[in-house]
């Protein structure tokens, strides 16, 4: 049962694909799915913005249990900038969170890292670390010109 959750969860691949299946999670407030993403280490790492630093799979599934009791979280990943080894992945992005204000609709950000080891079964999340960002607008301070993923 829990490789069908997996494969479900598109986490047969590499980082990116399991990147996808977690904001997809994020998305649909699916802590099954999510938490399939994360490695099932008990020193995996999980910051949220503003947040203290909650460290094990039973500590990270209660923060995320208890932000879906609010209903899902409407983030995408956006400006992923990525530094990858053999079997190690760091993506440094900034996250686009749909939020609702007295106006209607908007948008806030908010900058995360996640980083992902290649285990044995398969590239999991060992780390999400989340820190806020600007309320209307995406903001980077680069020497280079960005690429955008």
């Amino acid at each position: 049962m829990r490789k069908s959750k997996l494969q479900a969860a598109n986490l047969e691949g590499n980082a990116d694909e399991v990147e996808a299946a977690f904001y997809h999670a994020l998305q649909h407030a699916d802590i099954d799915k999510l938490m399939a993403c994360w490695a099932d280490e008990d020193d995996i790492v999980c910051i949220h913005p503003g947040g203290a630093r909650v460290v094990g799979p039973r500590a990270i599934r209660a923060t995320f249990e208890a932000m879906f009791a609010n209903g899902s979280i409407r983030a995408w990943p956006q400006r992923v900038r990525k530094t990858v080894s053999v079997a190690s992945a760091v993506h440094s992005l900034l996250e686009r969170v749909e939020v609702l204000a007295e106006g209607g609709r908007g948008d806030a950000w908010v900058i995360a890292t996640n980083v992902y080891h290649k285990t044995a079964q398969g590239w999991r999340m060992v780390a999400h670390h989340a820190s806020p960002g600007t309320p209307s607008e995406m903001q980077e301070i680069s020497d280079t010109p960005s690429v955008l993923h």
